[in-house]
């Protein structure tokens, strides 16, 4: 979060952000994501449409959807739980509305923020990613369901 508050502000800042989540983690790399937004609750990343990531019918592959729901929820986790807790991917649920049309939005975005400091074991907390394609309309949904415990 400390590096997306200071790379954000410039001049292709978010960019730079983007390419370096994708050489810590290069699996997302594959979709080309740009992180626009991200803070506690929410972050936004968009992924273009290019060939890489194009199914037998030219449209946005379904894994490559759930790629880009990863990284989503990834932002908004690293944004939202403090550094005295962890946070470790634990399942996903996806539906696929729709057919794509050019590149996909995915924002992910809790109902609401846990208290932290109630949490002492485990605990599932469930990120719900919502995605709109090229003409702006909902073309998949996913929950990525997150567990959380506090640092030993």
């Amino acid at each position: 979060m400390k590096l997306w508050n200071k790379l954000s502000a410039k001049p292709l800042g978010t960019r730079l952000f983007s390419l370096g989540v994708s050489l810590k983690a290069p699996y997302f790399g594959t979709v080309l994501p740009h992180v626009v937004e991200m803070r506690p609750g929410k972050a936004v990343v968009k992924a273009p449409k290019w060939w890489g990531i194009q199914n037998h019918i030219g449209t946005f592959h379904a894994i490559a959807a759930c790629n880009l729901a990863e990284m989503a929820m990834g932002m908004v986790a690293e944004a939202t739980v403090p550094t005295t807790h962890r946070w470790l991917p634990k399942g996903m649920t996806t539906e696929y509305l729709k057919i794509t049309s050019g590149g996909l939005t995915a924002t992910a975005e809790l109902d609401e923020i846990p208290d932290f400091s109630a949490i002492t074991s485990g605990v599932e907390v469930p990120v719900p990613v919502t995605f709109s394609d090229g003409e702006g309309k909902e073309s998949v949904r996913a929950t990525i369901t997150i567990w959380v415990t506090p640092k030993k």
